[in-house]
């Protein structure tokens, strides 16, 4: 009898960590966890030792309170690549919207530098009870890798919020780079990869995240770990916001890391922008690019986020020079017949 009692003490003292420091009141009990006490039935008077057994966690436990946000993710991606098929001008804006809305405000459910770090120590989040962040990461890097970046154009909360703004504010306010400059900045952001990436190596501090993106505004939340650097933040958020009133989707065309490798995977882009012969001495659509992607009849396929703008001149039957040039040679063919 002695035996089984140092037995059981010693189980319960190897078992205590895990199971957490428990105490008795007289109304309730309390076992305590890290985070906040959670409430639990009072044990029975029969199991003085409060062993519990462990019930097997079914796929309807599992999905039921992920339900409401597959629903409603997947409704967007599909309406969002729906509008990205139509080359419709409102659905389009109406995919925007919902992404800074939802996905921004609601969800604050963004690609980051912090996904990235997750791969690289391969500790990424337990698939069954992330089914959401799952659905978007490999819809990003599938939708990436068949059409461009289709999410910093379409999907990414922050790049919708920038494009509605750039639609929203006069445009005698903003001020184009020329194109030397352009190009050369776009570099800037697979500089800043590279240095994070290795930053992360040497310190593996995830949180040097808030100094580079922007996303955490979403959750109107610094996480400064202090006064002076709240302050601090908050005012490059300010500044960020204030220059790219004047510069159109600074930070998407020249700061973000994730666009940078998004970029990179972009190289991989299967179904790729039409270009016609026409394309090596027209300029309508490179003038038309608010991304700097097209340079003569070269699309730059990492700085290209699939916005529709030269894809809807293509198919304009009154403007672009391929289609002109076309029904012009009808006609003369037509008059000649006659």
């Amino acid at each position: 009898m002695i035996r089984r009692a140092a037995v059981l003490l010693f189980l319960a003292i190897l078992l205590a960590p895990a199971v957490g420091v428990e105490r008795y009141a007289a109304d309730r009990h309390v076992s305590w966890r890290i985070g906040a006490p959670v409430l639990h039935a009072q044990q029975p008077a029969d199991d003085p030792w409060g062993f519990e057994e462990e019930q097997d966690e079914t796929w309807q436990d599992v999905l039921r309170p992920q339900a409401l946000d597959l629903v409603l993710t997947t409704a967007f991606l599909v309406f969002a690549m729906v509008s990205f098929f139509r080359k419709s001008v409102p659905l389009k804006y109406i995919a925007l919207a919902a992404s800074v809305v939802y996905m921004g405000f609601v969800k604050s459910n963004l690609i980051s530098v912090v996904n990235i770090f997750g791969v690289m120590d391969w500790n990424l989040p337990i698939v069954k009870h992330n089914l959401v962040f799952y659905v978007f990461a490999v819809f990003t890097v599938a939708s990436t890798i068949l059409w461009g970046r289709v999410y910093c154009g379409r999907i990414c909360a922050y790049g919708a919020f920038t494009q509605l703004m750039d639609a929203a504010l006069p445009k005698k306010l903003r001020v184009e780079p020329p194109a030397w400059l352009e190009t050369r900045a776009a570099w800037i952001k697979y500089g800043l990869l590279g240095a994070l990436v290795l930053y992360y190596i040497v310190t593996h501090n995830l949180m040097v995240y808030r100094f580079v993106e922007p996303f955490w505004m979403f959750t109107r939340t610094s996480s400064g770990t202090g006064t002076a650097q709240t302050i601090l933040l908050w005012s490059m958020l300010g500044l960020l916001l204030l220059a790219t009133v004047v510069v159109r989707n600074l930070y998407c065309r020249f700061l973000c890391p994730v666009g940078a490798f998004l970029g990179i995977l972009s190289n991989l882009t299967v179904f790729k922008i039409k270009r016609w012969s026409e394309c090596k001495s027209c300029k309508i659509c490179e003038k038309t690019c608010e991304w700097g992607a097209i340079q003569g009849p070269k699309i730059v396929k990492s700085e290209c986020v699939r916005c529709d703008d030269c894809e809807r001149l293509y198919m304009d039957q009154k403007k672009c020079p391929h289609w002109i040039i076309i029904l012009k040679k009808a006609d003369r063919a037509a008059a000649v017949r006659a």
